[in-house]
């Protein structure tokens, strides 16, 4: 047999070994044929090819695992038991820059469905691996690097500690400055996920001077790389007034109030969130939010969109209206209340209904001037509607209960407290009943207008424990008329009349 015949029989199964590992590649990329691979034992078949001598082999195999670790947390499992994330990490710094990504897509891709399928990739040794790849000449590989790094650093303090142990920061905030758009992005979104779980991380972040570079990309025309800036700025916000503070004094007022105009709803969501983890830590913080008009493009941000993205904006304008009384009525004079209103009525979800309430009750809990401008929007009814409903969440039946009770002690303006009387249950009855007997002893006018729209007649037919706060409250209220007036309204008295009439013997 020559020496050509013989190489032959090696170049053919070297075209075979690369002709199945492609069509392996290719097939894990459609979900219905997941199954069956595994069932195949692909896995098994595929951990060899790792250490293949050529390269593309290698690369296109790490490819297709990646892909099917990227499925179902089952088959990550099984990447991990089939002893594959070794021969990666072992190879990986060794490897071409081909081979590198996929090899950092296997990683993500098993890390990214739970702690304990992370903490093997760092177990394994992989994150030093990966940090070297952060100092890669290519950016591709930076890219899948940060991804893969990013997705253990989301789970969870001690994996995101992991992260940064591993001397992943600085070299993150080298890559937010790189040209490269896809590399910027997974890098901010990787600080986001570092930053997210604890005060200290985030100041590991701050440390590395992450927050100027961050900042200068607020502008930036690329959509997806605004949220990931957005979202990383906002965590590391989130955490003290001093992380908050360094956050705004890298001048992010008044340029983030142009991403709530943003087309892109993501954008807009996270633009709101950064505002609204600033406005929450103190009343200096929203002063300086209300004075750069930030409270203005929040409430036109609200309402210009739907559904989840309003949530930080709601939200925003709770925490402002929560600080004091002259920051709620820069939220009632730049016109907060019908758009909050609007969310009430407009919105599906019970969660964003909810936080609507809250706000709306934040913003009238502190005069009555405050609770008279929620009440003439009309809301107290609907509060009231949505506590009664048997539909509503537990949360939102809670926080509606708690809105209309900050609302009714405080307010003191009667036409809007009156179609209430005639639904409210006992416990928010008490509330209502408990301002009319603040109002009327000292307002002749409203306690003629009591009578005449029927109110006084309500009053007499609750049935009040005597000695009770509503009790109390009644007796005042029926103190503020003639006697003769509160028995003409009281329950069985018209009949006590006619029987009058009727016993009443004419004298001739």
């Amino acid at each position: 047999m020559s020496q050509r015949q013989v190489l032959q029989v090696f170049e053919q199964y070297q075209r075979a070994r690369t002709q199945f590992v492609q069509q392996v590649a290719e097939l894990a990329a459609r979900p219905q044929n997941v199954e069956t691979l595994r069932n195949a034992g692909v896995i098994s078949l595929l951990r060899p090819l790792l250490l293949d001598v050529a390269p593309n082999i290698q690369h296109t195999a790490a490819l297709a695992l990646g892909r099917l670790a990227n499925y179902n947390d089952d088959l990550a499992e099984a990447v991990v038991k089939g002893d594959i994330l070794p021969q990666l990490v072992c190879s990986l710094s060794e490897q071409n820059r081909f081979y590198k990504k996929a090899a950092a897509f296997v990683l993500r891709a098993v890390g990214k469905h739970s702690p304990q399928l992370a903490q093997a990739i760092v177990q394994c040794g992989a994150l030093e691996m990966l940090v070297i790849c952060l100092e890669d000449f290519d950016p591709g590989v930076k890219e899948a690097a940060s991804w893969a790094l990013g997705y253990i650093a989301r789970h969870n303090e001690e994996l995101s500690q992991a992260v940064v142990d591993a001397g992943a920061v600085p070299l993150l905030v080298l890559c937010i400055q790189e040209p490269e758009i896809a590399l910027k992005r997974i890098a901010a979104s990787t600080l986001s996920d570092i930053s997210k779980h604890s005060p200290e991380l985030a100041q590991t972040v701050v440390d590395a001077g992450a927050i100027a570079h961050l900042a200068q990309m607020i502008l930036n025309p690329d959509a997806k790389l605004k949220c990931q800036v957005l979202s990383a700025l906002s965590q590391i916000a989130k955490h003290s007034v001093d992380l908050a503070e360094l956050v705004v004094e890298a001048e992010i007022f008044p340029v983030v109030l142009t991403c709530l105009k943003d087309s892109d709803d993501c954008v807009k969501k996270n633009g709101a969130t950064l505002i609204t983890e600033i406005a929450k830590h103190t009343p200096e913080l929203s002063q300086l939010i209300v004075n750069a008009g930030g409270v203005a493009a929040v409430i036109d941000c609200i309402g210009s969109c739907r559904g989840t993205v309003r949530l930080p904006g709601i939200m925003m304008l709770g925490y402002v209206a929560v600080h004091s009384e002259n920051l709620s009525m820069a939220v009632i004079v730049s016109k907060g209340i019908p758009p909050l209103c609007a969310c009430l009525i407009e919105e599906h979800e019970d969660h964003i209904k909810a936080a609507a309430a809250w706000a709306l009750g934040q913003i009238g809990r502190h005069t009555p001037e405050h609770a008279r401008a929620v009440a003439v929007a009309n809301v107290l009814p609907t509060l009231l509607a949505m506590y009664m409903d048997t539909h509503s969440s537990g949360d939102l039946q809670m926080k509606t209960k708690k809105a209309l009770k900050n609302i009714l002690q405080k307010c003191t303006y009667l036409p809007a407290l009156e179609p209430l009387l005639h639904d409210a249950p006992p416990n928010i009855m008490k509330h209502i009943i408990g301002q009319f007997s603040k109002v009327l002893p000292h307002d002749s006018k409203a306690r003629r207008l009591f009578v005449t729209t029927g109110g006084l007649k309500k009053v007499q037919e609750i049935k009040a424990e005597p000695g009770s706060l509503l009790q109390e409250y009644i007796n005042t209220i029926n103190n503020c008329y003639p006697e003769e007036i509160v028995r003409y309204y009281s329950p069985g008295y018209s009949e006590m009349l006619l029987e009058r009439v009727e016993n009443y013997h004419p004298v001739l």
